[in-house]
């Protein structure tokens, strides 16, 4: 068994030799050496000045917004995401009229180029785009919708309306594991539709929603390319986000601020997974 189990290891680690040296060469290391470069005053022949860097960006309004821009987003945006595309998960479980069209039509967003999808968005939400023409059709004043406030909503209904196809799938392919003899038990003991989704449709969704939650807090800082082809690289200061800032510095070429933001960034992201971790392990400790 000694010597079964071991070759059976080695063939697993040829097999996974050439996805782990491709991952680490163009993601370890080049995030190992941005951490680095994140402790020195500049990227060639630098000196070591320890948090330097980091004090300097904490300290800085442009990083400070960019940081509570990025987070709020992804505070407002995830929940909103997660209730619409379980809502709408939940309709296309049933047996509905056209279901395979409306299937199709939530799945759209994920095939289409993203230099089309902000081509149709810039050409509604433009001052003299098509919602300000409707607008002032009806008497009312035009919006200048990316240079407002108005323009963080706009970011959200695009992210919203881009990722949505992808989690209706992903609470589809979970509803549909959940035996339909729980459900006919349920409706014999008198449990109501509220407790039957409480009890059975969310205890049984907790290892897909639990990804669906994760992925959509990593695609909510994701944004930026959008934000950037619709806005460019100084947009609203309501949606100037942490890439924003990082894309700046590396325009100045302030590689140290740039290395340190990212490691901020990512820091932040770990922590919010690892707090997802946890909480889904405790969750499944009190339902057993």
């Amino acid at each position: 068994m000694k010597n079964w189990a071991r070759k059976d290891s080695s063939v697993a680690w040829l097999f996974l030799a050439p996805s782990s040296i491709g991952f680490a060469l163009f993601y370890l290391i080049p995030f190992g050496m941005g951490v680095f470069y994140s402790f020195m005053d500049r990227a060639v022949d630098g000196q070591y000045v320890g948090l330097h860097n980091y004090r300097e960006l904490i300290a800085g309004d442009s990083f400070r917004k960019a940081a509570f821009n990025t987070f709020y987003f992804s505070l407002v945006s995830v929940p909103l995401l997660i209730v619409l595309s379980l809502g709408l998960a939940l309709l296309l479980h049933k047996k509905l009229y056209f279901q395979k069209w409306l299937r199709t039509a939530y799945v759209l967003p994920l095939v289409v180029p993203v230099a089309s999808i902000i081509l149709v968005w810039q050409i509604l939400f433009d001052w003299n785009g098509a919602l300000n023409a409707w607008l002032s059709g009806f008497g009312l004043a035009r919006v200048d919708w990316m240079k407002t406030e108005a323009a963080r909503n706009v970011i959200m209904m695009m992210y919203v309306w881009k990722n949505i196809g992808y989690n209706v799938i992903l609470f589809l392919a979970g509803l549909q594991q959940i035996p339909k003899d729980y459900y006919e038990t349920a409706q014999i003991e008198g449990a109501g539709r509220l407790r039957q989704f409480r009890s059975i449709t969310l205890v049984y969704l907790t290892s897909t929603m639990f990804f669906v939650v994760m992925m959509s807090i990593i695609n909510s800082f994701k944004v930026f390319r959008e934000t950037f082809l619709l806005a460019g690289p100084y947009p609203h200061d309501s949606i100037y986000m942490l890439q924003h800032f990082m894309n700046n510095m590396f325009l100045s070429l302030d590689l140290p601020k740039m290395t340190a933001a990212s490691t901020l960034m990512v820091g932040g992201i770990l922590i919010l997974v690892l707090g997802l971790f946890a909480m889904e392990r405790r969750y499944r400790r009190n339902m057993e």
